[in-house]
């Protein structure tokens, strides 16, 4: 009987530039991702074979000062909604909450970890990244309907396991998009793409990201300073994440 590991090693198509990495259930892709990556080098794609989540983190190798590459993790909340769009009904919306939540159709799905070098200076190139993603694949415990609306499932918004499979593989190419974007246009392409799945507080406020990732906001006809809120503070936070069910928490 073929296990879920060989399954996911079949399943997935991964772009030429990476290299799978496929860990058994009890596994944690992100904290993996963590332990190998200055070994493993740029591309390595870890993937958990747990039917309850699509959880995978990939290494990456920047060129840029950590404060500014770490808004790396807004390429990758870019390339998470683009692969979830794929494979869903184009009326269905894939939404951010700031700065690491994704929503689909207004409940919360799961969100994206960015780790780096405890030893790394704010002004140093780090030797690497790591972008961990979960999203919730299906809902272990029995929750009859409307119970906990804040939460959603792709298995319970009409997703098929070959598509959550699936959505792995159009991350890794939807993220290599993102970085040729940046790289060949600049950031503000990719902080325009994250900002349009980012509900307004007001409409008609205006908003940007700045170098070291930090959200700006004005409100409508404010010319003055405009209000910030941190990237690394949102990032320590990981509002999405319970660490008891070591999951997307449940709303």
């Amino acid at each position: 009987m073929m296990s879920r590991v060989d399954e996911a090693e079949r399943a997935l198509d991964l772009p030429p530039g990476y290299t799978l990495v496929s860990l058994r259930e009890s596994g944690d892709a992100f904290a993996h991702g963590l332990a190998i990556a200055a070994q493993a080098g740029a591309g390595t794609l870890i993937s958990v074979g747990r039917y309850d989540l699509v959880e995978f983190a990939v290494v990456l190798e920047p060129a840029k000062p950590l404060a500014s590459a770490r808004r790396a993790l807004f390429v990758g909340m870019n390339a998470t909604a683009d692969a979830i769009a794929a494979h869903c009904q184009p009326e269905r919306e894939v939404n951010f909450a700031w700065p690491d939540s994704i929503f689909f159709d207004g409940g919360l799905l799961g969100g994206v970890r960015l780790g780096w070098p405890k030893d790394c200076a704010e002004t140093d190139v780090p030797a690497w990244l790591v972008l961990g993603v979960m999203l919730r694949a299906v809902d272990l415990v029995n929750i009859e309907t409307g119970a906990m609306p804040g939460s959603v499932s792709l298995m319970g918004e009409g997703f098929e396991m070959v598509q959550a499979d699936a959505i792995v593989g159009s991350f890794a190419r939807h993220l290599m998009i993102g970085f040729d974007l940046w790289n060949e246009a600049g950031f503000d392409p990719v902080a325009s793409n994250y900002l349009a799945r980012l509900p307004k507080n007001k409409a008609g406020e205006r908003r940007g990201i700045d170098r070291d990732g930090d959200l700006l906001v004005n409100a409508p006809l404010d010319m003055g300073t405009p209000d910030r809120t941190s990237l690394l503070d949102g990032l320590a936070r990981a509002a999405w994440y319970d660490p008891r069910l070591r999951g997307p928490k449940l709303a």
